[in-house]
């Protein structure tokens, strides 16, 4: 795994013996000797990850930390403290100053790497997330505050006797679930009834990594946050527990003010996460919906139109396009005002998607006007379907709300018709024919339906 790591530390044998190590394991590395460089680094080198020593002369990793977590822009970049305090008060100054990890001095190497594999893993996704949705709509993300709200932890535990403090502890702030058995543990997982997990390791007749690997499997477990407390003969196995399942772990015995801030940090960056994925299903869909009549728009048409065309070139299907217009709608708006005409637009798109089955394609794709997309439907079969759409829009007048009351309009619509007959057709040339035969339907009166064929 290749990421840019910044250490930051005053002593230059420390900061060498940590590149070393890193760089063995192909990590690109930065560095900086105090605070102010740290802070300029984050802004030159945009690292994955900082390894953060805390007793420094100018400015304290503590304080360091607390700028960059404030930052909206770096608020979730992943810190990891390396410091010869070892104090639990300091663990919790640490973490409370938003470090996402804390390691003391002298390093265990594996446990190092083992958990800037698994931040970086962290920070790798965030930036797939975040790149998929606009910068001011991530400010907005990064800004929302869920930092302290309490979570459904469920906790599965060798022996829930010997953890009673632990859970009182926690029951304080969280909503806890105590399971007996997996099968029940996973059952929730399965119906998203929590948001982090708790396990004990080893378990009493059941393999914890096979359990946590499970909640891996199912849909709502794959970002689902789990803590392993372990003991200290099942830390041979910490390796493949990090890259197997764990979010994090804690080795037993288990400070209680840490174990709170570790599962605090965990449903922190998992809401995080879950708001940057719904973020992200918006966008998509914005970019694809009509935001007026909830009809696909015309950027969705073109994608979806030539996928279609190429499959009826390539399958031998019938593929038919309809381009329609809604007659005389210039003088609903001049008469009644624009928000009368986005009322007419939105009902006509209703009754045109009453009419349609769910493979075809309605779209939205300029003020008044309309496409359909119908595939397996031949010329014959969509002149049938393009009648049925007239006489929705024409047989029953369109209601609009206006300052005196409610006003019954007679709507029609003009319909264009062209069908996928060439090998060389393309959803230009289908729209083109398709276009002339809608205007050829305004020449002869409009509120009817013409075709216009290949020449």
């Amino acid at each position: 795994m290749s990421a840019r790591v910044l250490i930051v530390d005053d002593v230059p044998a420390n900061v060498r013996l940590l590149q070393a190590l890193l760089e063995a394991e192909y990590f690109e590395v930065h560095t900086a000797m105090n605070g102010a460089e740290a802070l300029d680094a984050v802004q030159r080198v945009k690292p994955d990850i900082i390894l953060l020593d805390v007793m420094m002369p100018d400015m304290s990793g503590f304080e360091v930390c607390r700028r960059v977590k404030s930052n909206p822009l770096t608020r979730y970049l992943p810190i990891i403290m390396i410091t010869a305090l070892d104090q639990p008060e300091d663990r919790i100054k640490g973490f409370q100053a938003g470090a996402d990890d804390y390691l003391v001095k002298p390093i265990d190497e594996v446990a190092l790497l083992t958990r800037l594999r698994s931040l970086v893993r962290f920070k790798f996704l965030l930036d797939e997330l975040e790149g998929s949705i606009g910068d001011e709509l991530l400010l907005d993300t990064r800004l929302e505050n869920s930092e302290h709200e309490p979570g459904r932890v469920g906790v599965l535990l060798a022996d829930e006797a010997r953890h009673q403090q632990m859970l009182q502890w926690l029951g304080q702030e969280h909503s806890l679930q105590v399971f007996n058995e997996p099968v029940a543990l996973l059952d929730a997982v399965r119906n998203g009834r929590l948001d982090a997990v708790l396990l004990e390791m080893p378990l009493n007749g059941h393999d914890a990594l096979r359990v946590c690997s499970q909640i891996r499997s199912l849909e709502h477990g794959r970002q689902l946050p789990v803590v392993l407390l372990m003991d200290q003969q099942a830390r041979e196995k910490l390796t493949q527990a990090l890259e197997i399942c764990a979010s994090d772990y804690l080795l037993k015995p288990v400070m209680l003010e840490e174990l709170q801030a570790r599962l605090n940090i965990q449903l922190k960056r998992w809401r995080y996460i879950q708001r940057l994925r719904e973020n992200v299903r918006q966008s998509v869909t914005l970019s694809m919906v009509d935001p007026l009549t909830g009809l696909y728009n015309r950027r969705y048409f073109s994608t979806h139109g030539r996928a279609l065309v190429e499959e009826a070139a390539s399958r031998g299907r019938a593929l038919s396009v309809l381009v329609m217009d809604l007659d005389h709608f210039k003088k609903v708006n001049d008469t009644w005002g624009h928000d009368a005409g986005d009322e007419v637009l939105c009902e006509v798109a209703r009754r045109l998607q009453k009419q349609v089955r769910r493979l075809d394609v309605l779209c939205r794709v300029g003020g008044e006007e309309f496409v359909a997309l119908l595939p397996g439907a031949d010329t014959r079969v969509a002149q049938q379907v393009a009648e049925r759409l007239r006489r929705a829009i024409a047989d029953a007048p369109v209601r609009i709300t206006t300052d005196n009351g409610p006003v019954d309009l007679n709507i029609t619509i003009s319909i264009g018709l062209a069908g996928y007959e060439q090998v060389n057709d393309s959803l230009e040339t289908l729209l083109k024919r398709a276009d002339e035969a809608l205007y050829e339907a305004k020449r002869s009166g409009r509120n009817c339906v013409q075709v216009q064929r290949a020449a």
